[in-house]
């Protein structure tokens, strides 16, 4: 029964990703001075790529055509782990955050994988960009939840949640921890301002150059499942107030109001950020990184100092 409601989240999770994606697009052209497509517009796009046909470059593998597929079902089952309305997770086989790791990085092999297995170089530039960005960001999302799960004593992400949400046991390292995760969650969500935003699909999203029609839809539906599925993966660990502790229909409906507004706030402020700072040269990304993977091992000194 609890797999089937860990479905249910998953699916309505991927149900509002165009909408999330479609207020980061609206936010992003208004601070431009840009009248910009309308907060439903990627629902309209991906609907209208599903009616279209997928065209494969002819010397494109399989690894091309199952990565849409990959990229959704890897963040399908994040989606089901996480305790996004209850208090513990309702898909407690998944919900381990090296299994989590494991999936994230799934996710990145595949994704990067296809741009090279498609054969245009273009697509292989922005996998390498891909791959380089996740050797960077990646350190420090793993850090500072590996901080989190030593303080509680289990990498169970429930059990984090669960117990994060009664008070913080380690008050400083777990601050240190949110301001790290934060810091690579940013990144993660495709918020980091190393590309024009406008122009996403030059270099940073050059693995996608060759996809079209449904497939393309499946990716674009992935891409955006992957921002909601970050940021709830950050609010279930360090801000996890506000779950429903009993299943019963009026804690839900509480939980999915909270949870849908503590949402909006962190697409809202990540959508601020980004448009507020300025474009930064690629090259120089390892000089960002390093401050959050700082922020990490410091939190990780903390820790073991007992401060």
């Amino acid at each position: 029964m609890m797999g089937i409601f860990a479905l249910i989240q998953a699916l309505f999770l991927l149900a509002i990703t165009p909408l999330c994606t479609g207020i980061s697009r609206t936010i992003r052209a208004k601070m431009h001075s840009r009248q910009g497509p309308g907060i439903l517009q990627d629902y309209r796009d991906i609907f209208k790529l599903f009616k279209r046909q997928s065209v494969a470059p002819e010397q494109s593998g399989v690894i091309f055509q199952v990565m849409p597929y990959v990229l959704l079902g890897s963040m399908l089952v994040v989606a089901m782990a996480l305790p996004v309305f209850t208090a513990t997770s309702l898909f407690a086989g998944a919900a381990d955050l090296i299994a989590l790791i494991y999936l994230f990085a799934l996710y990145r092999f595949f994704f990067s994988l296809s741009g090279l297995d498609s054969g245009s170089p273009f697509a292989g530039i922005g996998a390498s960009r891909e791959l380089t960005l996740g050797v960077l960001v990646e350190p420090i999302l793993v850090l500072s939840l590996i901080v989190v799960a030593l303080i509680v004593g289990s990498t169970n992400v429930g059990t984090i949640s669960a117990t994060l949400a009664q008070g913080w046991v380690s008050p400083t390292a777990t601050l240190l921890a949110l301001f790290a995760c934060a810091f690579a969650a940013f990144i993660e969500m495709g918020k980091m301002p190393f590309d024009v935003a406008e122009a996403e699909q030059e270099l940073q999203e050059g693995p996608l150059t060759e996809y079209s029609g449904s497939g393309f839809a499946m990716v674009k539906l992935g891409l955006g499942l992957k921002q909601v599925v970050v940021a709830e993966l950050f609010l279930a660990i360090f801000i996890p107030f506000g779950k429903a502790t009993e299943f019963t229909f009026i804690a839900l409906i509480i939980a999915l109001v909270l949870m849908a507004v503590k949402l909006l706030v962190v697409f809202v402020l990540a959508s601020l950020v980004e448009n507020s700072l300025a474009r930064g040269r690629f090259l120089l990304t390892h000089h960002v990184t390093w401050l959050g993977f700082g922020v990490a091992a410091l939190a990780l000194v903390f820790y073991l100092t007992g401060l």
